[in-house]
């Protein structure tokens, strides 16, 4: 079977990168642009990168966010780990059935229902709108990329290394440490990253919960932008992209670094 990329595809598939990028990257462009519009490129300049830095405000949102993608890609990691391995135990196929429909519940369902249901429920529970109230919803909408992220690695381990384990006298716990989470460490970092990603892009559920004198980027970037076009959103969208990419890197190369062999085993 001649699986050779057609001239045709190749052209459609450079079209695509062309359509997803160009606007990212003209963006970028104008972030260093002396004027102080996107319609012309009047010269090479940082005035808005400096401007960004100075902004004292916006450098505490910035760290506000940081924080708030750190923490609950973390929970949501531990919890979702959790959760993947209760579901991958269950014994009878219903059971299993349920528990993924449940977990893909938040996923599937629009941003806008999710972040109107926090805001009753954190209403009712006399839980105050800000740092809190950011955090556990982030923390919520991310336990079921996690599972979905680490399911499938339990699912490729054979069970015979469970077993071969708890031959040569290997305790619960030490099978769950030293077998299972060392063959889907790929899976728990994936659903890790992806959770911090989710964090960090959030902007429907966050506008929800989001009380007075607490804001992330997502949020006080549409307000920004609800003022009118200014370039230092660009200066600050370009170290976003920035920062994003490195994620990227960061995360193919441990996954290069905890690639494991046929056995499950890590390579030495």
């Amino acid at each position: 079977m001649d699986n050779k990329i057609t001239p045709l595809s190749k052209v459609f598939l450079l079209m695509i990168f062309f359509i997803l990028y160009a606007p990212i990257f003209f963006l970028v462009i104008f972030s260093f642009n002396s004027g102080e519009t996107m319609y012309n490129f009047k010269g090479f300049s940082l005035e808005w990168y400096r401007e960004l830095f100075q902004d004292t405000r916006l450098l505490i949102i910035v760290l506000n966010t940081v924080v708030v993608a750190l923490l609950s890609a973390l929970f949501s990691t531990i919890i979702g780990v959790l959760g993947a391995l209760a579901i991958h135990q269950a014994k009878k196929r219903q059971t299993k059935n349920s528990l993924l429909s449940l977990n893909n519940v938040l996923i599937v369902s629009p941003d806008v229902i999710i972040g109107a249901s926090f805001l009753i429920l954190f209403t009712m529970a006399g839980i105050k709108l800000g740092f809190y109230s950011v955090l556990l919803s982030h923390i919520a909408f991310s336990i079921p990329i996690v599972v979905l992220m680490v399911l499938p690695k339990l699912m490729e381990m054979s069970p015979t290394l469970i077993d071969a384990a708890r031959d040569l006298g290997a305790s619960r716990w030490n099978v769950l440490t030293k077998v299972i989470i060392p063959f889907i460490t790929p899976g728990i970092f994936a659903g890790f990253f992806m959770a911090l990603t989710y964090s960090f892009d959030d902007f429907a559920v966050t506008f929800f919960v989001t009380g007075n004198g607490f804001s992330t980027l997502s949020v006080e970037i549409y307000s920004l932008a609800r003022r009118g076009i200014s370039l230092n959103i660009n200066a600050l969208s370009a170290l976003l992209f920035l920062f994003t990419m490195l994620l990227v890197v960061i995360y193919y190369f441990i996954t290069q670094r905890n690639k494991v062999n046929g056995m499950g085993v890590r390579k030495r």
